[in-house]
């Protein structure tokens, strides 16, 4: 026998033969785990390498804080002090009447112009003018009294005429004889009858002419109370608050449940001032007639020129504050009450150059570059832009662009730039109150 350790290589049995067709195909499950493990430290490999290439030579991202363009004025480098507070009205006016009765027409509305003496409202006068009319007929009464007693005074003054011719001639004839002493005596007293006739007479008209009177004055305070049921404007004025309505019953000074006192809220526009609260630790640095500057909140972008009318003698001890009212230099009609003002106190005057917008930046926000003043703006790319700019004036806590380089208002700067920024370095704006 042959030992099979020692057959030769031509005895060896052949490889198997290589599978072909959809065989060939077959996934060679053993053989693939081995190489993707092999593959992995490779892959990761390149990975570091490519994060280290980018974190070494990629743009890099600076962190920073922003700001923006403002839009200043130049009266803000006067600013002494700043107080807000309210329009008020100086001369404003409830309207009521001091009759009571229903209104039957409301010749107004909220935002009427009235001049002095315009009819507002009318109240029922129906019993007012039926008093008026008994005052009138009264007054006729009278007028027919008086005639009377001037008549009656008039009678009385012939008999007295005719009483004393009488009295002469009775006495002439009395010296001739030819009449007797009574007779005499009878005209005398017949002289004197007729003399207090004709006094009683004239009493009679005087006490007719005070019935007169009377009967006129009841008359004229008929028709006060009839123009007391016409509620009328007391001054030139501007209609508010509209508080009645047709229909109401108006109770002066009443506060019962279905009634109304004032029918109208009225107030004189150009009396308007503004009422600023300034605290009392403040108030040394105002003096009347000193020069403020008002805005508005119901009307940006407008600066109004002031002066200080007068300072309340008074503190109030809840705020801490003294009002100081404050008149404008020029009304605007579109200033109403109740509007909510910002007075700045200022230490000069201003002009009207000094009133007109420019645009400002926080200081920190320009430094040197290449021997220019900049700025960085930041655009929508998140990139900042060196943008040279001049500077002009201090305003307050900002500072006049005397030339802007077309940065206009709004615009995003980079607060305090590093020193390492550069133009379109890419930026990162950090969070508000981040360190």
């Amino acid at each position: 026998m042959v030992d099979p350790s020692h057959a030769s290589p031509a005895s060896a049995p052949p490889p198997p033969a290589a599978p072909t067709g959809l065989a060939g195909l077959k996934i060679q499950r053993g053989a693939g785990p081995a190489r993707r493990r092999r593959r992995w430290p490779v892959v990761l490999a390149v990975g570091v390498a490519i994060a280290v290439a980018v974190g070494l030579f990629g743009p890099h991202t600076t962190e920073v804080q922003a700001t923006a363009v403002q839009t200043a004025y130049g009266s803000q480098q006067y600013n002494l002090l700043a107080a807000s507070g309210y329009v008020v009205a100086q001369r404003r006016a409830a309207v009521a009447s001091k009759a009571t009765g229903r209104l039957v027409a409301l010749e107004v509305r909220e935002g009427s112009v009235l001049k002095k003496g315009d009819l507002i409202a009318r109240l029922d006068a129906s019993d007012v003018l039926a008093s008026l009319s008994a005052s009138q007929a009264g007054v006729q009464q009278a007028e027919a009294a008086l005639r009377q007693a001037q008549a009656s005074q008039a009678q009385a003054q012939a008999q007295q005429a005719l009483a004393e011719d009488n009295l002469r001639r009775t006495e002439g004839l009395a010296a001739q004889n030819f009449v007797s002493p009574q007779a005499v005596e009878t005209a005398r007293t017949q002289a004197r009858a007729a003399q207090a006739a004709t006094a009683a007479a004239v009493a009679g008209v005087g006490t007719a002419r005070a019935g007169l009177a009377q009967a006129q004055a009841q008359v004229q305070v008929q028709q006060v109370n009839r123009d007391f049921t016409e509620i009328r404007a007391p001054f030139d004025c501007v209609v508010l608050v509209k508080n009645a309505n047709v229909g109401d019953l108006i109770t002066p000074f009443s506060n019962a449940s279905g009634t109304s006192g004032a029918v109208v809220t009225v107030a004189d526009m150009s009396t308007l001032e503004v009422e600023a609260d300034v605290s009392e630790s403040n108030v040394a640095q105002v003096k009347p007639d000193q020069p403020v500057e008002i805005t508005l909140d119901a009307i940006p972008g407008v600066r109004f020129r002031g002066s200080v009318s007068r300072i309340v003698p008074t503190v109030d001890r809840a705020k801490a504050t003294v009002m100081t009212k404050v008149r404008f230099e020029q009304l605007d009609p579109r200033i109403l009450p109740e509007m909510s003002a910002k007075v700045s106190f200022l230490s000069q005057a201003v002009s009207a150059a000094d009133q007109q917008p420019v645009l400002a930046v926080p200081p920190q926000a320009i430094v040197p570059r290449d021997g220019h003043e900049v700025v960085f703006r930041i655009g929508a790319d998140d990139k900042a832009s060196a943008v040279t700019v001049a500077k002009g004036r201090t305003l307050g806590d900002v500072v006049e662009l005397r030339q802007a380089g077309g940065l206009k208002a709004g615009d995003r700067l980079v607060l305090s730039p590093p020193e390492g920024l550069k133009d379109q370095a890419r930026v990162k704006v950090a969070a508000a109150g981040a360190k």
